[in-house]
């Protein structure tokens, strides 16, 4: 069922919770949805939330835990013991899922909590995935999956499929091996159901599977899944041997993590902050990129410094100032913001050179209208037509520039395996602002001397 959760029912919802009257809202609580629970959790009084979760039998309450805020759900385990999280948080939970929890934890913990798992079995599932490197395929996928050997027959193959069925939750596809492990192809359920009990398994798999390697990096599978309309994709190891699966909801949780940190670069934090951390925490999240904005203010005043002259003989120089620094760091954060989007879906076309063409063709474009505008505007305002023809041939100039660098800067970064994401935050307008300073003044002596 879907809740209407308004501000009014969270308030009399959080009395209740808070008044004990745990008969008016727990079986309502249990008959709801997951991801309604956790959103209702994120948005009562602390206090409250624990209280509910608390509530909440094993497996529900641990889906819901996944669901929360991680702030949230880090304070919800400072309450559990190793045993108290391994027996009612990580045994109800998908082996990725329960090794993204462990990764939380202390670590410390971490042992406490994989010894006191009872399925030997899923703790040695789960102590694997905690071995691969964050960011890649071997650290988004499951072991859950239903999977069948080419020398079954129909009938055996269906008794096996339902004693893995058991321990499963959703069933995404039937991936069928050889008596190594190795992948070799799918088994759609309607061919299943459809051909004879006798028939052996080898003659009515697919072998067109489209999978990841393991240690593919979680960005390119996000990309691959896209591109071919997955909802699962097996992920095997670098022989080729059958070793989980990664669904969706994984890439998914993986894309909203990368827009969630390249959202803080490009607005110039170096760490995720959340509107009720300490002022402390969010201090340290934005001062390092606002220390470079200021040196880079600082150099930027202090190209101005060496052209004081040139403003006392001719004062209106400075009236453009304003406009020529917001040109080019617009159009250098635009440049770079496609860039960036590009490499991210890596939908980039051509090489480097003919990106970089474009962009120039693209800021010639723009750069030859705005000059044609601002020297239009310059003499309506009255301005001589000398100043006019220096502001926008500067223009002109600092849009190109601009424009490059917006381009290359990216480019480089991602050629050095650094978030390009970077360049589109204060990184770019700064550089572009001291760049085109430096260009205006120097377009101005040459035209105005």
């Amino acid at each position: 069922m879907s809740i209407d959760i308004t501000r009014e029912f969270l308030d009399n919802l959080e009395e209740e919770i808070l008044a004990g009257k745990k008969e008016n809202y727990q079986e309502f609580i249990n008959d709801s949805h997951p991801a309604d629970i956790a959103e209702i959790v994120d948005k009562i009084d602390e206090e409250a939330a624990e209280i509910l979760f608390r509530s909440l039998e094993n497996e529900l309450g641990a889906e819901v835990l996944m669901e929360i805020d991680e702030d949230l759900r880090a304070k919800f385990l400072e309450g559990y013991n190793g045993q108290e999280i391994a027996s009612e948080l990580i045994e109800n939970l998908d082996s990725d899922d329960a090794a993204d929890l462990i990764n939380e934890l202390p670590s410390d913990q971490r042992r406490e909590v994989l010894d006191n798992i009872e399925d030997e079995q899923q703790a040695l599932d789960i102590a694997r995935l905690l071995i691969y490197p964050e960011g890649t395929a071997g650290s988004l996928m499951g072991t859950e999956l239903i999977k069948v050997y080419d020398t079954w027959r129909v009938l055996q193959c269906v008794k096996e499929m339902r004693k893995q069925a058991e321990e499963i939750e959703r069933v995404h596809a039937i991936y069928v091996v050889d008596a190594s492990n190795k992948l070799l192809g799918t088994l759609s359920l309607k061919k299943l159901l459809t051909t004879s009990t006798k028939t052996p398994i080898s003659e009515v798999y697919s072998s067109k599977v489209q999978y990841v390697e393991i240690n593919t990096e979680a960005e390119e599978v996000a990309n691959y899944m896209q591109k071919y309309d997955l909802v699962v994709v097996p992920v095997v190891d670098p022989i080729g041997h059958l070793v989980g699966r990664i669904t969706i909801d994984d890439v998914v949780d993986f894309i909203r993590d990368e827009a969630k940190e390249d959202y803080n670069l490009a607005s110039g934090l170096t760490d995720e902050v959340e509107e009720d951390d300490s002022i402390l925490s969010i201090t340290r999240a934005r001062l390092p990129w606002l220390l470079i904005g200021l040196f880079g203010g600082l150099l930027a005043a202090s190209v101005i410094g060496r052209y004081e002259t040139d403003i006392e003989i001719i004062p209106q120089m400075a009236f453009f100032i304003p406009l020529i620094a917001a040109m080019g760091g617009n159009v250098g954060v635009q440049s770079s913001a496609i860039i960036v989007q590009g490499l991210a879906n890596q939908s980039l076309s051509g090489g480097t050179i003919t990106r970089l063409l474009k962009e120039l063709g693209v800021a010639t474009v723009n750069a030859s209208i705005l000059a044609a505008t601002v020297i239009g505007s310059s003499l309506f305002l009255g301005y001589s037509m000398a100043l006019a023809l220096t502001v926008a041939v500067a223009l002109f100039a600092v849009i190109i520039v601009a424009a490059l660098i917006g381009t290359f800067v990216p480019l480089i970064l991602n050629n050095y395996k650094v978030d390009p994401a970077l360049a589109t935050g204060p990184f770019i307008t700064t550089l572009n602002d001291i760049i085109g300073l430096f260009l205006y003044f120097q377009i101005g002596r040459l035209i105005l001397a």
